[in-house]
């Protein structure tokens, strides 16, 4: 190795683990066992995957997502010591509180350990002690929502059954709600012809729609969740019938239904990028073995096998490129919109195109640990790392739906037997208090914010890991950098060439490549790499060595030609102005190497990391935020000093891993500080810091430390995620306000009774969609401008 070559602080690039359940399924099953983690994500039914005992794969799975950080361990994904995960995909799920109704069936089950649910992305897992499959799948039919097994030897709808039509589809959705409100509209016309006939039509329409709606109450008291929507709802319908306020029943219904479906739809567009990005997989490879081609499920690719792409098609897995070059697009899971040129050798995600060959690569993901599985499992290990808030506005919306319900109870006994008040018009009154009780809009009114604040940082390649870090992030003053493949390209360049008198440039950097060619050291293959675009044919040199200690020679035409550090060059080969020179050079903050033939200087080479191309504008984005910016480095004083003029920003230096704990700790005292890395160094920094931000291509525990990820790599991204993170923090206060100023107007103005029923319920289905609406505008943030 070159003496003369500066410590360079390269990084390690690994895939990290993302789908443990899915992986070690595979590692320890049979091919047919597999093939239940390998169902098609974007199915909407349920799958189940019966994995190893929980034993082995709890230390991967459960990852950060065990520590959330709510006190109650409701949002807990620790995987347990012993025992079986099971996995499904639920369908049916409208807003946060129905995946709490899901939890509430299943976790008092015999057997049953934990239960989560995951609403992002419509999964639930279940840690249980021995296979109880049937009846978790009974819990949670029971609780009203549908399940189709996908487990080996079960039919699966594939992604070729023919459409339903439209017309079809819309009536199997939607068709109870259509029949519904026709029926209520003709039970008003005919109020205007006959009122005791158009009576006996409302009550009777009530009654129909009171079918379902009882019938889903009932199944949730029996599961654990007695004061449901469904069960308030019912109360009041039936109270209204008996009080003769049928009109106002059946309205109490039909908006209710109009709720739901607003809150269906709101589900499904803060899903939408997730299912894109599941869609995203193909569910077949070309697989090349022995010089044939078969036609393989993803399951059955394994690291080491060699796969073919056809131009226009996705990647099934992660690979390294097995062809010289390659045109590839990855726009779906970075946000960069131009197709980027992969060389041989580079790795290749899955999900990306490619854009105009025909490629091969050589697999390197384990099934269920593509770099599409490690996003998907990002997303929902979100989840698990709630926002405080809306860890508050959970416990607050367990107690307020049962005080609402005493009020309501007060209002209509206390009135009548002790200040003789009429009994119809206090139980009228106190039925408009039960609908306030409803919490959806104060429930959803957080995760709906959080989900689509996640799903837009995602769409500009930004992953952050759950509402926790989503809020933390807008609360930041400070970002702490690390330099070094963060802030700078973590790879040497040329930056000077400076050649003696009656040598040229082409001539010097030829002839010090010649001799540097084969050496895999960062500053050689920077040397090598810039002299053949000024020379392409560099001349032959022979007697090629390493000088231990040195530097290297060789011999080109006759004559030693030799690369070393400027201290091992003899003084009196250096007259002052040499001296000079390489003085200058260094204060900038580069290295370097003096080249020599025989015992006469021909020129100086200097090389130094270089920014990466948008360091500057990030730094100036983020300045404009007030935000302030340090750059912590293991490197010499000198080069940071460099980079940090440069860029306008404060540094340290000279630092070890444990250095930098303490700096990110004392910055943090006074303002919340992020840590900006992607090196193994910089995970302890990331960790001590309010939030940890991993570059996408840094090491493996760096990204698993942060708590969010740049996959594409662009610090100018990162003064996007902090505006992004401040509109979603302004967003749920305006939801709060929204949802809690509503219910306090009506809860006054139905105990002066000033509104009666059906206002009420169109007050907390119209807060539903309000702060739905509200939400659901994080979605649509100007993105960022591509990268050129």
């Amino acid at each position: 190795m070159h003496s003369h070559h500066q410590t360079h602080h390269g990084h390690t690039h690994h895939d990290h683990g993302a789908n443990a359940c899915c992986q070690r399924h595979a590692q320890h099953s049979s091919h047919a066992d597999r093939s239940c983690c390998a169902v098609k994500h974007s199915t909407t039914t349920l799958s189940a995957c019966d994995t190893t005992p929980s034993a082995e794969h709890s230390a991967s799975d459960g990852g950060e997502s065990g520590d959330s950080g709510d006190p109650d361990g409701s949002d807990s994904d620790a995987s347990p010591t012993s025992g079986v995960r099971f996995s499904w995909i639920i369908r049916g799920m409208d807003c946060p509180s129905c995946a709490k109704k899901i939890e509430n069936a299943i976790t008092p089950l015999p057997g049953v350990i934990q239960a989560s649910v995951r609403f992002a992305t419509e999964k639930l897992i279940v840690d249980a002690q021995s296979d109880i499959r049937t009846q978790i799948q009974r819990a949670v039919e029971h609780a009203g929502f549908t399940w189709q097994d996908t487990s080996p030897g079960a039919t699966v709808p594939t992604a070729h059954a023919p459409a339903e039509p439209p017309l079809r589809r819309l009536l199997h959705e939607h068709g109870f709600l259509i029949l519904f409100a026709v029926l209520t509209a003709a039970s008003g016309i005919l109020s205007l012809f006959s009122p005791r006939a158009s009576e006996i039509a409302f009550v009777a329409t009530t009654l129909l729609g009171l079918i379902p709606l009882l019938g889903q109450a009932i199944k949730l008291i029996r599961s654990g969740t007695p004061f449901a929507i469904e069960t308030l709802m019912s109360v009041a319908a039936l109270g209204a019938l008996l009080i003769g306020a049928t009109s106002e029943a059946t309205m109490v219904i039909l908006l209710f239904m109009l709720g739901e479906r607003l809150e269906a739809y709101a589900a499904q567009r803060a899903r939408r990028g997730v299912s894109a990005l599941m869609a995203l997989m193909p569910e077949t490879a070309t697989l090349i073995r022995a010089g044939q081609r078969t036609q393989v499920s993803i399951a059955a690719l394994r690291p080491g096998d060699v796969i073919e792409v056809a131009p226009g098609s996705r990647l099934p897995a992660d690979g390294e490129l097995l062809v010289p070059h390659a045109s590839v697009d990855e726009s779906a899971l970075t946000g960069e919109s131009l197709p980027v040129e992969r060389e041989q050798g580079d790795k290749v995600s899955a999900g990306s195109l490619s854009v105009d060959r025909l490629i091969q690569l050589r697999v390197i993901s384990e099934p269920g640990n593509s770099a599409i599985d490690r996003i998907l499992h990002l997303i929902e290990e979100a989840e698990s790392h709630r926002a405080p808030i809306e860890r508050f506005l959970d416990r607050f919306s367990r107690y307020y739906t049962p005080a609402i319900m005493l009020l309501a109870a007060a209002t209509i006994v206390i009135p009548p037997l002790l200040f003789g008040a009429p009994w119809q018009e206090w139980i009228y009154r106190g039925l408009t208090l039960l609908l306030i009780g409803c919490s959806c809009a104060l429930v959803i009114s957080t995760p709906a914010a959080i989900t689509s604040g996640l799903a837009a940082a995602a769409r500009r390649g930004a992953l952050i890991k759950g509402g926790a870090p989503l809020e933390i992030l807008g609360t930041i003053n400070t970002i702490a950098f690390d330099k070094t493949g963060t802030l700078t390209q973590g790879r040497p360049q040329v930056t000077d060439a400076i050649p003696a008198q009656g040598v040229s440039t082409a001539a010097l950097l030829a002839r010090a490549a010649a001799i540097e060619a084969g050496s895999h050291h960062p500053l050689a293959k920077a040397i090598v790499q810039h002299a053949r675009t000024v020379a392409p044919m560099l001349p032959v040199a022979t007697a090629q060595r390493a000088l231990a200690s040195v530097g290297v020679e060789g011999v080109i035409a006759g004559k030693t030609l030799s690369v070393k550090a400027p201290a091992k060059i003899s003084p009196e080969a250096l007259d002052a102005d040499w001296r000079d020179r390489i003085h200058s050079l260094e204060n900038d903050g580069k290295t370097v190497v003096v080249v020599q033939e025989e015992t006469h200087i021909i020129g100086l080479l200097a090389l130094r990391d270089t920014l990466r191309a948008d360091t500057p504008q990030a730094i100036e984005a983020l300045r404009t935020l007030g935000i302030r910016c340090t750059m912590l480095t293991g490197d010499n004083p000198r080069s940071a000093a460099a980079i940090a003029a440069t860029l306008g920003i404060d540094y340290k230096a000279g630092l070890l891993p444990a250095d930098k704990v303490d700096a990110v700790r004392e910055m943090n005292q006074i303002h919340p500080t992020a840590m900006v890395g992607d090196g193994i160094n910089d995970a302890p920094a990331m960790k001590s810091a309010a939030i940890g931000i991993a570059m996408g291509g840094g090491s493996d525990v760096a990204l698993e430390t942060a708590d969010a990820a740049l996959t594409h790599n662009r610090l100018s991204e990162l003064a996007g995620m902090i505006r992004l993170s401040r509109a979603t923090r302004n967003n749920i206060r305006q939801n709060i306000t929204l949802a809690l100023g509503l219910k306090a107007i009506f809860l006054v103005t139905s105990l002066l009774g000033i509104t009666g029923l059906w206002l009420a319920v169109l007050a907390d289905s119209g807060a539903t969609a309000l702060v739905t609406a509200n939400a659901l505008r994080l979605l649509r943030r100007e993105k960022p401008q591509d990268a050129r």
